[in-house]
């Protein structure tokens, strides 16, 4: 497919195709501007996902449970999928766009959050995360990676994204059997392939916390197989003298989530409240609804119906929602 194609596709949805944001083996990213939608705000920008479709059964099998889970996540701290569209070989997914870039960038930037700003983040992350749960979803690869921001510094929001290895589960489904995920953050009963659940996010999140905090990883090795050795026994400690200026709260905190069985690990009701984080929870406490920001995020989850769409280009069908990390990691994930 040329550009010129894109460029004709996205007038035909509303969009002015944009300066290239990335790209990787699957798909590229462009930047989009709203021109033709009078649902929304003119001038809007998004990240438009532009991907090959998969000829492949477990792809497109990924693609499918992507798209289910997608459209149960709707939270100020998730990176919403706001619209699909496809032609005959393409996907373009509208994605709330993200400048700040990932956190690990900003965590490279300042070294390492301060604790009060770790607090501030992980209480609003665990918002999110008890919302997936809540929703009967395991998100498997959480990493600061996979968490952007919606600007650079400090100042900016995280938000977590690619539920491309994410899965539905409950207390009628068996246990999650497929090892996937990134290994520095892999849980110990993923790497034993005998059966996880949901709890397999708090020890990631455990990961992603004490990195946070210090600025480098609880678990390292040469290899992966020395890596994954130190998982399975969860040796770990909190090295002086990088920790010391950090309170034992915090250090209670981690520990609750790093725990080797699974069963005796921390929930995320357990986290939401700890000690560490009651003075956020108390300031949360007033409002439990959503952000009123969303407000634009609802209507732009209603654009582009099949109705919509000029006679031209009755190739373009409406898709109801995907996303394209499935795409990124299939080659690595077997279906459970």
């Amino acid at each position: 497919m040329s550009n010129k194609d894109e460029i004709e596709d996205c007038k035909a949805m509303g969009w002015e195709l944009g300066k290239e944001l990335g790209s990787g083996h699957f798909a590229k990213v462009k930047l989009v501007t709203n021109v033709g939608n009078d649902t929304i705000e003119k001038g809007h920008q998004a990240a438009l996902k532009i991907i090959k479709k998969p000829k492949e059964a477990k792809k497109k099998k990924l693609v499918a449970n992507e798209h289910k889970v997608l459209m149960e996540m709707t939270h100020p701290y998730i990176v919403k999928c706001y619209d699909a569209f496809e032609t005959d070989d393409r996907l373009y997914l509208v994605m709330e766009l993200m400048p700040g870039g990932e956190l690990f960038d900003t965590i490279v930037d300042l070294g390492h959050f301060t604790e009060e700003m770790a607090q501030s983040v992980c209480f609003k992350l665990l918002g999110a995360l008890k919302f997936m749960h809540d929703k009967g979803v395991a998100h498997r690869d959480l990493k600061p990676e996979n968490m952007l921001m919606t600007k650079k510094g400090k100042d900016g929001e995280v938000k977590i994204t690619d539920f491309g290895l994410s899965k539905f589960f409950d207390e009628q489904t068996a246990v999650m059997k497929t090892p996937c995920g990134t290994p520095g953050y892999i849980a110990p009963e993923v790497l034993h392939m005998k059966g996880y659940d949901q709890q397999c996010d708090i020890w990631s999140f455990g990961v992603i916390v004490y990195i946070l905090l210090c600025g480098f990883p609880p678990f390292y090795a040469d290899n992966d197989k020395m890596l994954f050795d130190k998982i399975k026994a969860g040796k770990y400690e909190f090295l002086k003298p990088y920790w010391d200026p950090i309170s034992d709260g915090a250090k209670d905190f981690v520990s609750k989530m790093l725990v080797v069985d699974p069963k005796k690990r921390a929930t995320v009701d357990d986290l939401l409240a700890h000690e560490w984080l009651s003075k956020q929870a108390a300031a949360a406490a007033p409002t439990q609804g959503l952000d009123p920001a969303d407000a634009l995020a609802d209507k732009l989850q209603n654009l582009s119906t099949k109705a919509e769409l000029p006679e031209t280009k009755k190739k373009l069908i409406k898709l109801k929602g995907a996303f394209l990390a499935a795409f990124m990691v299939a080659d690595t994930a077997r279906g459970d």
